[in-house]
């Protein structure tokens, strides 16, 4: 009897180590490499819907600056305890115009073949057809539904140090599932 419930101890001792390890390692990822986001709202779509769960890649900004295209996480400018997902959309030192529907970077239209094609760019920080000079750590963000997206057109720049990461994967809904590239521009 004895040795059984030796054997059930080491058991539960195994176990119990095996889930403490997991968990370390889980903590250790969230923290440090990846984050699950929930997209809330419209301003992404037909990109991104709303209640879809995504990955969040928050090394690779370590190593490298965010790129043109990319999809980001960071906190919003308004309310810091929440978390915004737009593109980028214009990078440090770049000079960037909104005329009518579309974006101008350094006097070239940008070709935006993931926005829909009735949007409009109402705008309080970036005016209409005045240019901008985008300053260093800074960079431009907007929603790929620009219609009903609150970005920078509206409230201003984002600071490097605000994102969180680049969105890497849709995970949810299933059906969903896909890798998030960077969109290439002419």
């Amino acid at each position: 009897m004895k040795d059984l419930f030796s054997k059930i101890g080491a058991y539960f001792m195994d176990t119990l180590e095996t889930v403490v390890v997991a968990l370390a390692i889980f903590v250790i990822c969230y923290l440090f490499f990846f984050q699950v986001h929930e997209i809330k709202g419209a301003s992404m779509e037909p990109n991104f819907h709303d209640s879809e769960r995504i990955l969040t890649d928050k090394i690779s900004y370590r190593f490298r600056k965010p790129q043109r295209g990319e999809v980001i996480i960071f906190r919003a400018p308004k309310d810091r305890e929440l978390d915004y997902v737009k593109r980028i959309i214009g990078l440090p030192g770049e000079k960037i115009m909104v005329s009518g529907n579309d974006v101008y970077l350094n006097d070239q239209k940008l070709k935006e073949t993931y926005v829909p094609e009735k949007i409009t760019n109402p705008g309080a920080f970036l005016t209409l057809n005045q240019d901008f000079l985008i300053p260093e750590d800074e960079y431009v963000v907007m929603g790929d539904n620009r219609t009903h997206s609150s970005d920078s057109r509206e409230w201003g720049t984002v600071n490097k140090d605000d994102i969180i990461g680049k969105v890497f994967i849709r995970f949810w809904p299933a059906t969903n599932f896909s890798f998030i590239p960077k969109v290439k521009y002419d």
